[in-house]
């Protein structure tokens, strides 16, 4: 199916197909392994915050560095995407 067919598909049978794209997104991604680089990477993020050097700035306040730990250095403060 081409994109210009899938864009004169009436809106429920677009929504039908998003659902059955996401779900089957969803089984795979629940399979998948996280590769350990990636799994270190959110553990020392994890640890920063805990420890209250850093703090999550969370995606439903939008704005700049939505979904960023936010980091707190002695002078000045950087902000690692998540």
């Amino acid at each position: 199916m081409t994109t210009e067919e899938v864009k004169a598909l009436p809106v429920d049978e677009k929504i039908r197909m998003m659902e059955a794209i996401w779900e089957d997104f969803r089984e795979r991604f629940d399979r998948m392994e996280i590769p350990q680089e990636q799994k270190d990477l959110l553990d020392q993020r994890r640890t920063v915050v805990r420890e209250g050097k850093a703090r999550l700035l969370d995606w439903d306040s939008g704005g700049e560095g939505a979904g960023s730990v936010e980091v707190a250095a002695k002078q000045t403060k950087s902000r690692r995407s998540c």
